[in-house]
């Protein structure tokens, strides 16, 4: 939708704090020519009232950072929950869990079919796969790309808790409306220095002004060819302090679009539904 600039202005306030001003001014003179009568005086007190009114509603807080939209929204949705818990649910039939304490940190993805129990592991030590309990070794390309998957979906479920990675770096684009309601509009890059394989991708983020939500996001991507994604929460939860959403996929009609038009596209209905995201089954631990 139309950004919402710095100057917000209206040029038919400016002219009627102008011609109040103006009236003030009129009958400051007749207060000292000797000419004001309890009228007039009614009128200027009325006057005073309407400018310090209208002051008072066209004057705007000064803008947050990217840091500190980021950091308040990471405190409102779970803050040092963060560092120290585990978690584990389902997403499209795979498990995932994740440990995270004291700087160290366990994410895996765990698989059960007719070939027994799979488990892909990332901790700080890198990457791993097990087999019915034992170690097997995973080709470099394909351990990639199996890293670069369980990553993702953690990824994701622990937003906007990522967002203060180190590799990652913020801009306020400015504020937008969506469907009537104003957020912060925060563009993320990855620096290539820990920003994971995949560190061209470009992320869209928006935070509501008022509570820090994170309602929208949206990224684009160059892998298979490339692509651009639009997602919407819904079904915004919380399990022990930890905030946690379910999204639906869009994607625009040609991936020639930045990603700061396709909140415009969302509210216009010309985005197409992919598919949905939904975790089940979430449980959190918090520890000590």
């Amino acid at each position: 939708m139309a950004r919402i600039g710095e100057d917000s202005s209206n040029p038919k306030e400016v002219l009627i704090k102008d011609y109040l001003l103006l009236e003030l001014c009129k009958l400051n003179f007749m207060s000292n020519s000797g000419y004001m009568t309890k009228k007039h005086f009614a009128r200027t007190i009325y006057l005073l009232v309407l400018v310090i009114t209208i002051v008072g509603c066209t004057q705007t807080t000064p803008d947050l950072t990217a840091q500190q939209i980021v950091d308040e929204a990471i405190v409102k949705a779970g803050g040092e929950a963060y560092l120290n818990s585990s978690m584990n649910f389902n997403f499209r039939d795979l498990s995932y869990e994740n440990t995270y304490s004291g700087g160290k940190y366990s994410i895996e993805r765990i698989r059960e079919d007719s070939t027994g129990l799979t488990v892909d592991v990332i901790d700080n030590n890198g990457y791993r796969r097990l087999v019915n309990g034992k170690f097997v070794v995973v080709h470099d390309t394909m351990a990639i790309k199996y890293t670069n998957s369980v990553n993702s979906v953690h990824y994701f479920a622990r937003l906007p808790y990522g967002l203060n990675d180190a590799a990652v770096n913020k801009t306020l684009v400015g504020k937008d409306t969506i469907n009537d309601k104003v957020y912060y509009e925060i563009e993320v890059h990855f620096a290539q220095e820990g920003g994971g394989v995949d560190f061209q991708d470009i992320f869209m983020y928006w935070f509501d002004i008022t509570d820090f939500s994170m309602d929208y996001l949206a990224y684009s991507y160059e892998t298979e060819g490339g692509g651009v994604r639009f997602r919407e929460a819904f079904n915004q939860r919380t399990v022990k302090g930890i905030s946690f959403a379910d999204y639906i996929n869009y994607k625009p009609s040609t991936i020639d679009v930045h990603l700061s038009e396709l909140d415009d596209l969302f509210v216009k209905g010309q985005l197409t539904e992919v598919s949905k995201i939904e975790l089940e089954n979430i449980e959190v631990v918090l520890k000590n």
